[in-house]
């Protein structure tokens, strides 16, 4: 695949983690199992303590939105073991949260919530954040250049700090300018991209975002920035298309930056 340029006028770079600086594999096999095995242990550590308190709050938030607004929600079963209100309560949070796993709901409620409990793992050391080869060199090259570096994903800035803090590589946090979650919007929708920007303070045709997603790049592309789509493996197929449409690398260093120092 053949290198890329980026417009001139690029100040920022705004990237995907999932499948762009980080393998899916290690978000499918490697985060998301760690949730299940542990949920119930950890709820039960923790159930006292304020922010696990808050968590629960947000998350019995989220079912009564998803009923006011007619959506599909975890259906309670009953559970002849539990006999303690404690208990019963541990219960419904679990079905909670392993109903909006199953369905890939990205609620701000339960991406928090996801966060620390994967805290707790990457400070003892049982999980490091993966990125791509090419990521860190690459990003490298570009603050050199005078450009900033953003991150936009689903999963909680503070999920988002903990991968690149506790990474593979070492605590990379001082490469990035800034963190982004669904807090300000979904992925989907062009008004995030709007509010990322004015959050940044440029303008739109000022940044790049890298996602190997073409439904988010086609919300950036609608907010007015420029977009280069991300092939890794295993990521989603491609149609003729998007692929026709959309500038395309497989490696951050296929990135090339005109009219920067």
């Amino acid at each position: 695949m053949a290198t890329v340029s980026i417009p001139a006028c690029t100040s920022a770079l705004l990237l995907d983690i999932e499948g762009t600086t980080t393998p899916i594999t290690f978000v499918k096999d490697i985060l998301f199992p760690y949730i299940k095995e542990h949920l119930e242990d950890y709820l039960s550590t923790h159930w006292e303590e304020d922010e696990c308190k808050q968590d629960v709050h947000l998350l019995k938030k989220q079912i009564e939105e998803d009923m006011k607004q007619n959506r599909a929600c975890p259906v309670h079963t009953v559970d002849q073991t539990v006999h303690t209100d404690e208990e019963k309560a541990i219960r419904e949070v679990i079905e909670n949260v392993l109903w909006q796993m199953a369905a890939d709901r990205k609620s701000t409620a339960l991406k928090q919530f996801q966060g620390h409990m994967w805290r707790a793992a990457y400070a003892s050391g049982r999980i490091k954040g993966e990125v791509y080869q090419d990521v860190v060199p690459s990003i490298r090259t570009w603050r050199a250049r005078g450009l900033k570096v953003y991150i936009y994903s689903s999963g909680s800035v503070e999920a988002q700090k903990l991968l690149f803090g506790y990474s593979v590589e070492g605590d990379l946090l001082e490469l990035f300018d800034g963190h982004f979650d669904t807090s300000i919007g979904a992925k989907v929708d062009a008004k995030s991209y709007e509010r990322i920007t004015e959050r940044i303070g440029c303008q739109p045709e000022e940044i790049t975002f890298l996602t190997d997603v073409t439904r988010e790049a086609k919300a950036a592309e609608e907010a007015g920035i420029n977009v280069v789509v991300v092939v890794r493996p295993g990521n989603m197929e491609l149609t003729d298309e998007e692929r026709a449409h959309y500038n395309l690398i497989t490696s951050f260093s296929q990135l090339q930056l005109t009219g920067h120092a």
